[in-house]
């Protein structure tokens, strides 16, 4: 059955998004299971940052933008 694929590939759909996100020249946000609060902020050059993080919306409670505070360098 073709949803029986779809779900037992769902581990693929964070490696499109970075991909995706690389693609178009964008960073790449992840939550390790132990940053709490934080966040994981992978660069396209694949330098990674723990950032706090925070989206904002518009009016109709669309996302328009993402602000994030740096907190540390990873790597």
């Amino acid at each position: 059955m073709l949803i029986d694929k779809i779900l037992s590939n769902l581990n693929n759909f964070a490696d499109l998004g970075r991909q995706k996100a690389f693609e178009l020249g964008n960073p790449y946000y992840y939550q390790a299971a132990n940053d709490s609060e934080y966040w994981r902020k992978e660069m396209p050059t694949g330098e990674t940052f723990l950032v706090l993080f925070e989206v904002k919306y518009d009016q109709d409670g669309h996302p328009i933008k993402i602000v994030d505070t740096f907190q540390e360098r990873i790597s």
